[in-house]
């Protein structure tokens, strides 16, 4: 019988809903796209899932118009009505304005809403940018839109690079009462010996703040393939540094479809996680995310 399995950041989407699936080819920092510039249903998710052992998920934002960003959470909803998935819901917020506290009041009144992903990574590298900024997650409006979540219960998942860590890790302990998730294992992209190191030194800093847990998700992204021993490597690392209790797995589907199968990837997970025992398997692969996300059996 396959280890039970919750995939904890999937998409969904309908490619007119998508400014970035529109019109010419720009570049993204998983590279040519081209293959997933089309719809994504849940049809297809469930089809890819078959017989994985995945038995609930987590829809994560898919970069709608931001004045679009109640209408995502509702046509998602809306698709968990009709099909019984995904589970919970992490939606986009724009915390740097105004109307952020109205936004989550329109999102709160879907019932699997469950967090809320801006995408905060910034590098010197334009192509891996998303940010405007290094440090927009120190202006004082973030912070005070920010802070907004607690009154929804609603966790923060944190997209950033090695470089912003210390930023990312003072914003977490300012607000321990937000429980934040580091996206992407804190999204290693300089694979040389220091780029190790600086991002070694800031996944420590964030792992201090025991209210921020860990995805291991997107693994493929900088290399553009399932390589089982860089996932093997990031993956144990990640857990040596977090705890086995705070560091839940995502597909990141369908992006890493651009370079593999699903059933590909929770193999390599699978892999990787081999040589620890079944209860602490469990934990990283189903038990967490259950928790974290509140998904409801």
């Amino acid at each position: 019988m396959k280890q039970p399995i919750v995939d904890a950041h999937h998409h969904i989407w309908r490619q007119k809903d998508q400014p970035w699936l529109q019109g010419p080819t720009v570049p993204r920092i998983f590279g040519a796209y081209e293959a997933i510039k089309r719809d994504y249903p849940i049809e297809e998710y469930l089809s890819d899932i078959d017989g994985t052992g995945v038995s609930a998920s987590v829809y994560v934002q898919t970069n709608w118009a931001p004045e679009q960003a109640v209408d995502e959470v509702r046509w998602v909803q809306s698709e968990a009505d009709r099909a019984g998935w995904p589970h919970a819901i992490v939606s986009f917020i724009d915390l740097q304005r105004d109307d952020a506290p109205e936004v989550m009041r329109g999102q709160a009144q879907s019932p699997l809403m469950r967090g809320v992903r801006q995408q905060l990574h910034w590098h010197e590298n334009p192509m891996y940018r998303f940010a405007a900024t290094p440090d927009a997650m120190n202006s004082v409006r973030f912070t005070q839109n920010l802070a907004r979540l607690q009154d929804h219960d609603w966790l923060f998942e944190l997209q950033i690079f090695s470089s912003q860590m210390r930023n990312g890790a003072a914003l977490a302990a300012q607000f321990p009462g937000i429980r934040f998730v580091l996206a992407h294992a804190g999204m290693l992209e300089d694979l040389s010996t220091e780029g190790r190191q600086t991002w070694r030194e800031g996944m420590l800093r964030l792992a201090q703040n025991t209210n921020v847990y860990v995805k291991l998700s997107g693994l493929g992204t900088f290399i553009r393939k399932n390589d089982a021993d860089h996932i093997a490597d990031v993956v144990q690392e990640t857990i040596d540094i977090f705890g086995a209790e705070r560091c839940v797995w995502g597909s990141n589907f369908p992006i890493e479809k651009l370079w593999t199968s699903y059933g590909a990837i929770v193999s390599a997970i699978e892999a990787a996680l081999e040589c620890l025992d079944t209860p602490t398997r469990s934990m990283i692969l189903f038990d967490n995310a259950k928790r974290l996300y509140r998904i409801v059996d």
